[in-house]
């Protein structure tokens, strides 16, 4: 499996221009006098309210909005940092690694918390907790899991109810699956059995968290681990058909961040959404900013769990990665 994984981390580059994108819609008049291109890993739903309050106080100005994965956003990025004005990502690693490498222009006159940005450069405006989603019905009758060591045992002593339908992130093509499993293995030895146990029970690997929702909601799996929470909460259909659980044992939770491209090619309107951002996570309303703000989920330190500070590139290491994915192939990938 590791030739695998270094093929596919090889063959990236090429793949970025030949696929589609997840979603792409242009907000404002198309006869506009300036317009911004968005790159990001966030369903357009969540962001069409906020490019449109953005619009509304800019009439000559239109807004490209692309969506495409964490790890296919930065290297579509990477490639083409000329072609896009704003980039937003939950893969907090990858955002650092980006701002680290260059591709980040300073905005020295917005004002925003230290443990909330680096370098000027890399801007917060969101904290999101991983969680384990479960379908309700299919929990009837079980213990409701509270930690990830209750997950692991309430699968152990049902394994036939569950083989098969537990999904969780693929961290060989999602960026922020990545983030979230490196920083569970920091975190605790408990995440690694609990991949075996996954592993088990014939995982079921994803792209991204809309995909497990979708899947949780039709019963087509019962578990998702590491799903991020906010997804499962926006959606009216999930009320009754989805618990949410926020593991108590240690939280793993990211900040959604936002730069702009240091080739962007209108920089002034471009500090502008960043800054609209920023402002809107602390004053607006749900209906105007549908993300949890910064201030959602924090811990007593009135810090996010993970950090956006220089160690979160460790595991962007080349040789570091390949080690990681190898264990966790092993964990989670078993023959029958």
């Amino acid at each position: 499996m590791r030739y695998i994984t270094v093929l596919i981390l090889a063959l990236l580059p090429m793949f970025a221009h030949s696929q589609d994108w997840e979603d792409r819609q242009v907000f404002g008049a198309e006869d506009a006098r300036h317009s911004l291109r968005i790159l990001s890993s966030t369903d357009t739903s969540f962001f069409a309210p906020i490019i449109e309050s953005f619009i509304a106080q800019r009439p000559d100005v239109s807004v490209e909005y692309l969506v495409t994965g964490t790890a296919e956003l930065d290297v579509r990025f990477r490639q083409n940092p000329d072609l896009y004005d704003v980039v937003i990502s939950s893969a907090m690693d990858l955002q650092l690694k980006l701002t680290n490498d260059g591709f980040a222009q300073r905005l020295d006159s917005l004002v925003h918390p230290d443990w909330a940005q680096w370098r000027s450069s890399l801007f917060a405006f969101t904290t999101e907790p991983a969680a384990i989603v479960i379908n309700t019905a299919a929990f009837d009758g079980l213990t409701i899991p509270a930690t990830r060591q209750d997950l692991i045992e309430v699968l152990r002593r049902n394994a036939d109810l569950f083989y098969g339908k537990v999904g969780t992130y693929d961290v060989r093509l999602s960026g922020l699956g990545y983030l979230f499993a490196t920083q569970d293995a920091r975190a605790s030895e408990t995440f690694w059995r609990l991949m075996e146990v996954i592993g088990s029970l014939d995982a079921q690997l994803y792209c991204c968290s809309g995909e497990m929702i979708d899947d949780l909601v039709e019963g087509r799996i019962l578990v998702a681990y590491n799903v991020l929470g906010s997804y499962a909460l926006a959606r009216a259909d999930t009320k009754d058909a989805l618990t949410i659980i926020l593991p108590s044992d240690f939280p793993t939770t990211m900040m959604r961040s936002a730069l702009v491209s240091n080739s962007t090619s209108d920089p002034i309107l471009s500090e502008a959404f960043v800054n609209h951002l920023i402002r809107l996570q602390s004053e607006g309303s749900a209906k105007d900013f549908p993300l949890p703000s910064l201030d959602a989920f924090q811990d007593t330190n009135g810090r996010s769990s993970i950090s956006l500070e220089p160690a979160l590139m460790t595991y962007l290491d080349r040789l570091k990665q390949q080690v990681f994915i190898r264990e966790w192939e092993s964990a989670i990938i078993q023959s029958p």
